[in-house]
């Protein structure tokens, strides 16, 4: 499995638990849903930030220093 298919998985979970907390009133679950998917983007985002990167540098031949 993927770095993207586990980052998938977990935007799901957290959705699921932010739906659940809301359907049953659980203010707690449902923040804690809300946490999880921001997480869940912000690592998506990393992720696609640093596979630009390497393509840029494969691309203009840079390297790190």
């Amino acid at each position: 499995m993927g770095l993207m298919e586990k980052l998938n998985l977990r935007a799901m979970k957290a959705q699921a638990k932010l739906k659940l907390g809301r359907r049953t009133g659980n203010r707690r679950l449902a923040a804690e849903g809300r946490t999880e998917e921001a997480e869940a983007k912000l690592l998506k985002t990393q992720d696609e930030i640093l596979d630009t990167v390497a393509e840029m540098r494969r691309e203009y031949g840079v390297k790190r220093h």
